[in-house]
């Protein structure tokens, strides 16, 4: 177990947290389950944000509203508002409180905006997030992107304590550079996607990389008891880098290098009600992992909405990695009918 402190918020947590957006797709008994056990075996920092449905809400159920068993000041909690105004910033937050059943957030962070929100430009944002640091409702004010160009500036500006980017093994120099900027700054470093989407079958390979930053603090989305083991073990064991850990990562750089859909479902919606996340990433998922769960009729119907892409270009302007998304789609799909077809064997 390791302590840290996020940067200048001055918050003292467990160096690894718990990335609360997969447990919207469990129910609230097995969520608040899981919740507690990683209180309960050192994990203090809890990440969410008013888009993930009812995870605000289903944290709260796992901590009884907080109480003697559960205090309110022992456990962390980051959520997010996706809103551009300051008029909505503020409506969200009451949102957020109600559903977290606390009279405060310690860390409210922008979630993924088109702009860097300053002082007098119009929006009110920052306004807003001064308001309610000064009433108490807020502690800290973070920052959270997947976009290179406006975490930079959000760095420098010195706006915010807090950032909160992709960053695992597969990543390059402009993360690594955001995370040294960080520190170089006293900015608290978040990494999501620390698992890539779910692209890593490593999680030992991966807990190892991003622990080996002193800066660095993962948010690991959970929504097994299984996988919550894996990383509870490793923090445990204090799991370092070795040449076994670092050969199965050069193995995977050289497998996923060049461009690929990261999972993180900003191209939503689709006007052809293609899951553009899943579809896109079919050709490196069907070859890293068991494929019959792959090659379902289900899975398959999926895949044939490929056919009805347009072509429109909306998903193009919303995807932080500016890939070409339906070039993408085409060759995943192309891929997939040859695998279908016995054309092309996969194990």
């Amino acid at each position: 177990m390791a302590k840290i402190i996020l940067g200048r918020t001055g918050l003292e947590i467990e160096k690894n947290g718990f990335g609360a957006l997969p447990i919207q797709r469990d129910d609230f008994d097995e969520s608040a389950y899981l919740l507690r056990k990683a209180y309960e075996n050192g994990i203090d920092f809890i990440d969410t944000a008013r888009a993930y449905t009812d995870s605000e809400e289903k944290i709260a159920y796992a901590f009884k509203g907080f109480n003697e068993e559960y205090p309110r000041e022992s456990i962390i909690i980051a959520t997010k508002t996706q809103s551009e105004t300051g008029e909505e910033v503020l409506k969200d937050i009451e949102t957020s409180l109600s559903n977290l059943q606390t009279d405060y957030v310690d860390l409210y962070q922008i979630h993924n905006p088109s702009f860097v929100p300053k002082p007098d430009d119009g929006s009110g944002v920052y306004e807003a997030f001064l308001k309610l640091k000064d009433e108490g409702k807020i502690r800290h004010i973070g920052f959270t992107s997947h976009k290179y160009e406006l975490a930079l500036e959000a760095i420098e500006s010195g706006l915010y304590e807090t950032m909160q980017f992709p960053f695992n093994y597969l990543t390059g120099e402009k993360e690594l550079d955001i995370v040294e900027k960080c520190k170089h700054h006293n900015m608290g470093f978040i990494a999501m996607k620390a698992m890539s989407g779910g692209l890593l079958k490593s999680s030992k390979a991966a807990y190892a990389y991003v622990n080996h930053y002193d800066n660095v603090v993962p948010i690991w989305g959970v929504q097994r008891e299984s996988e919550l083991d894996e990383f509870l073990s490793y923090m445990k064991e204090d799991v370092k880098l070795d040449d076994e850990l670092s050969e199965i990562i050069r193995k995977d750089r050289e497998e996923l290098q060049g461009e690929f859909c990261r999972g993180c479902n900003y191209c939503a919606p689709c006007a052809a009600d293609i899951e553009i996340s899943q579809c896109a990433r079919m050709s490196l998922w069907i070859r890293r992992f068991p494929s019959a769960p792959s090659l379902t009729p289900e899975k398959q119907e999926m895949m044939r909405k490929i056919e009805d892409c347009t072509e429109c270009g909306d998903c193009m302007t919303r995807c932080p990695y500016e890939l070409d998304i339906p070039e993408l789609l085409k060759k995943n799909y192309e891929d997939y009918k040859k695998i279908l077809s016995g054309e092309v064997k996969v194990d």
